[in-house]
């Protein structure tokens, strides 16, 4: 079927259920990518089997059965605002007709279905500090008006959250939702939240599968293993936790997954700090589950996340895991602290991530409560149940179009 010809119908019992025509974007469809582009593929191969999706996108990693794929251009990638304006404008075309639903997890100003995966340039620029003066956001906007970039950031974000017949929102976390009601309050009634999900590995780590994932990827094999996973080394609080690692027994080793343009500056750091030994770079995993079942415990000292898959993917495989709290991650926010996870009240403090680590890595009961109270955690996460949430709101955009 091509995605031109009309949307087939599916009957189940008692209803007839359309079969869609969905058009997602997304300019990097890699597993590697990030959070936001591994929620994309989930939601994809989810509900590939009852809908006809085409994928449009920049980078395509990915290949599914019945999905089909579009390779948009990049002539311009730097400065990114044009490229993100040459996506945007590119996939209007190509998204014009044909489809039922176009859902785009890119800053757009179309598409039906809108997915948040990040904090607004809004936010960030009018609405982060309370008690803000009349005369700092006068120099705010001064600063917007004189940068093309916020121009165009601010303007996308303005068409891509205003009501209009079939549009609906999704955010990533509570969390998220209540700072994007601040900033697009009219968006309300057509906003909802659609969390990420994990798929649950069949086992939790062994000592058997922990030796043999070590040897993978060149790991010592009998040391405490610290895992940190995530391509912005920066944000995610990796500078911190090399910090951290000096004031912790000199055995305890970390493993950095994910594929950073900053390697360098922080390899340097770890060697300055003289623990060019104990910190192993991985670069990007196409599959992390080595890196999981490696591990003895998930550090995830972020600075800002608005869900963070990787702690719930970590959960999933029964590791502890010791992340920043609700102000600067939106999975905190569903967790306890001591049950399911050790939360940090100030990620940038080395010596607080210190002794948390240390209490995790000095006490077999409270990893193993945390571990199995964590994989629990995770099983309320099914991509499938999020899937069908999706499919939720695709019927309701179509819906809304035909009123």
């Amino acid at each position: 079927m091509t995605f031109e010809t009309a949307a087939a119908e599916t009957e189940t019992p008692g209803s007839v259920k359309k079969r869609l025509r969905v058009a997602v974007l997304t300019r990097n469809f890699s597993p590697t990518a990030g959070g936001a582009e591994r929620y994309a593929i989930a939601m994809v191969e989810h509900l590939a089997a009852r809908h006809d999706i085409k994928v449009f996108a920049q980078t395509i990693e990915h290949s599914w059965p019945h999905v089909a794929y579009q390779k948009i251009s990049a002539p311009v990638k730097r400065p990114r605002w044009v490229n993100q304006l040459w996506f945007a404008g590119a996939t209007w075309w190509a998204t014009r007709r044909g489809f039922d639903v176009v859902h785009s997890h890119e800053n757009t100003w179309h598409g039906d279905v809108q997915t948040v995966h990040v904090v607004p340039v809004k936010y960030n620029l009018f609405e982060d500090q309370a008690g803000r003066t009349k005369l700092n956001r006068a120099l705010k906007w001064a600063g917007v008006l004189t940068s093309p970039r916020l121009m165009v950031y601010l303007a996308l974000e303005h068409f891509r959250y205003a009501p209009k017949p079939g549009r609906r929102v999704v955010v990533t976390s509570k969390t998220l939702l209540d700072l994007f009601m601040g900033c697009f309050p009219a968006a309300a009634c057509i906003t909802s939240v659609v969390t990420p999900g994990v798929q649950m590995p069949p086992v939790c780590s062994s000592p058997q599968s922990q030796s043999t994932a070590r040897v993978l990827l060149g790991l010592p094999l009998n040391l405490p293993c610290l895992l940190f996973v995530g391509n912005d080394f920066i944000k995610k609080g990796l500078q911190t936790l090399i910090e951290a690692l000096r004031l912790l027994p000199e055995e305890v080793i970390l493993a950095a997954v994910g594929a950073s343009k900053q390697v360098d500056l922080f390899k340097q750091q770890a060697l300055d700090a003289g623990l060019g030994s104990r910190v192993f770079f991985l670069g990007a995993l196409h599959d992390t589950t080595p890196a999981y079942l490696a591990a003895t415990c998930l550090v995830h000292p972020t600075r800002e996340d608005t869900f963070a898959m990787v702690v719930l993917e970590a959960m999933a495989f029964g590791l502890p895991v010791v992340v920043s709290n609700a102000a600067f991650c939106g999975v905190a926010a569903m967790l306890d602290h001591q049950e399911n996870a050790l939360l940090l009240s100030n990620p940038q403090d080395p010596a607080e991530l210190a002794r948390t680590i240390a209490a995790v890595l000095s006490d077999g009961l409270l990893r193993a409560s945390l571990g199995d109270h964590a994989r629990r955690f995770a099983k309320n996460f099914a991509w499938r149940h999020l899937a069908e949430q999706q499919e939720a709101v695709y019927f309701d955009s179509v819906r809304g179009k035909s009123k």
